[in-house]
C-alpha cells in the first residue's frame, strides 16, 4: 500500500512517465506516511482516446489517483494530495497550445477488505 495510478492524454510528448513515478513515488516516502518504500505501487496508462469537454481546441490532462489504506485524516489526505500536484506541475516543460488539466484524487480503500501476500522473500 498504497496504490498510485496515472493517466495522462497521449498529446503530452515531453512527458516521461517512468520519470514521473518515480517521482510521484519519491514525494509519497517523503511524506512520512508509509513505512516502506517497496510498499508503493506505481503504474502510468497513456490514453490514446480521450475527450475535455465540448470544444474543438487542443486539451489534455494529467489524472493521478492515489488509493490508500482507509484512517487517514481529511488533512493529511489533502497534504498527499498537494504533494503530489506540486510533483505533477514540474514533472517536464508541457506544450504550448495545449489547455492542460493536471489533477490529483485521493481514495480511500477499506482496510477490512484489503488483502495481500508478499512472495519471493
Amino acid at each position: 500500500m498504497p496504490h498510485l495510478h496515472m493517466e495522462y492524454t497521449d498529446n503530452l510528448p515531453t512527458l516521461n512517465p517512468d520519470v514521473a513515478l518515480l517521482r510521484l513515488n519519491q514525494a509519497l516516502v517523503a511524506s512520512g506516511q508509509f513505512s516502506a518504500e517497496y510498499e508503493i505501487k506505481s503504474r502510468a496508462v497513456q490514453v490514446a482516446r480521450f475527450r475535455v469537454g465540448t470544444g474543438l481546441g487542443e486539451r489534455g490532462f494529467v489524472h493521478v489517483k492515489l488509493a490508500l489504506l482507509s484512517g487517514r485524516s481529511p488533512e493529511v489526505k489533502k497534504q498527499l494530495s498537494d504533494s503530489l500536484l506540486a510533483v505533477v506541475q514540474e514533472l517536464c516543460e508541457w506544450p504550448a497550445g495545449v489547455e492542460l488539466q493536471l489533477c490529483v484524487e485521493i481514495k480511500d480503500i477499506e482496510r477490512a477488505s484489503y488483502s495481500k501476500i508478499f512472495l519471493g522473500q
